[in-house]
């Protein structure tokens, strides 16, 4: 699970924008971007070319 001193600094690489950290899903989501980074082994995988869009 992810700390609350990393949700608070991490943005969207893409917009800067806020991020929603989805603990069931282990995603973090841009409502901007309408994109989702996929969290692994509690590691942010903040790429946009590996983020899937919804």
């Amino acid at each position: 699970m992810l700390s609350q001193e990393l949700l608070d600094i991490l943005v969207c690489p893409k917009c800067k924008g806020d991020l929603e950290y989805e603990k069931a899903n282990q995603k973090l989501t841009c409502a901007a971007c309408r994109l989702k980074y996929e969290v692994k082994e509690d590691i942010p995988v903040m790429l946009i070319d590996e983020a899937e869009s919804f």
